[in-house]
């Protein structure tokens, strides 16, 4: 039973693969069946003074992809920053750069998910209000899909839309390094890693690019 919560300590001693292999396990936990029982109460006693969560994870936004459930964690182990399209921005930016400078977190992990319906919008040019512009953030995916996959550049293509959903999150990878120089120089310390993944729907594996 998880009934115990991260502390300093444990989140000092923590190396960043330590971290990814931990969620990767949990992950597997979840894929077969073997989820950890959590005592909520004693990790919300735990946690009302601090918080030394090991990883953030920018995920989307979808409720098919809960990412604490599929990654098999509990309350104070990590930060989740969502977005329709799992794509940074300044905000997203700042989220990130207290997890790990501020609070302590070794790993971001930017979790792209399959069949995903924001990626499948800006593959279809979709524009609608305040979701136009949030789409104009997936588009450098979708033009770098339309030079990598044959056949039809929307979201009728499933191999177009698969590769679009891989190339957005090594895109905002990318980005994020571009844009932060404090989680940039972070991770050339050897502070943090900033790794990129899909998750299944059909399986509820998390598969790693």
């Amino acid at each position: 039973m998880k009934n115990t919560a991260i502390t300093k300590d444990v989140q000092v001693a923590m190396t960043p693969n330590n971290v990814l292999q931990d969620l990767l396990e949990g992950n597997n936990r979840f894929v077969g069946g073997n989820s950890q029982t959590t005592d909520n109460s004693a990790l919300v006693n735990q946690t009302t003074g601090g918080q030394f969560p090991k990883a953030v994870v920018l995920s989307c936004i979808d409720s098919r992809v809960p990412v604490e459930t599929v990654l098999d964690q509990a309350i104070g182990d990590i930060f989740v920053a969502r977005v329709a399209g799992n794509f940074e921005n300044v905000d997203i930016l700042g989220s990130l750069e207290y997890s790990c400078n501020v609070a302590g977190s070794k790993l971001i992990l930017v979790l792209g998910h399959e069949s995903c319906g924001a990626v499948k919008a800006a593959c279809d040019g979709v524009e609608l209000g305040n979701i136009t512009a949030m789409l104009d953030n997936i588009m450098p995916a979708v033009r770098k899909s339309a030079d990598e996959v044959e056949g039809e550049a929307n979201s009728s293509n499933k191999a177009f839309v698969a590769k679009t959903v891989e190339n957005n999150v090594r895109l905002t990878i990318e980005r994020i390094r571009e844009k932060s120089q404090i989680l940039t120089e972070m991770e050339d310390n050897g502070e943090i890693q900033i790794v990129g993944g899909v998750y299944s729907l059909h399986t509820g594996k998390v598969e790693m690019l």
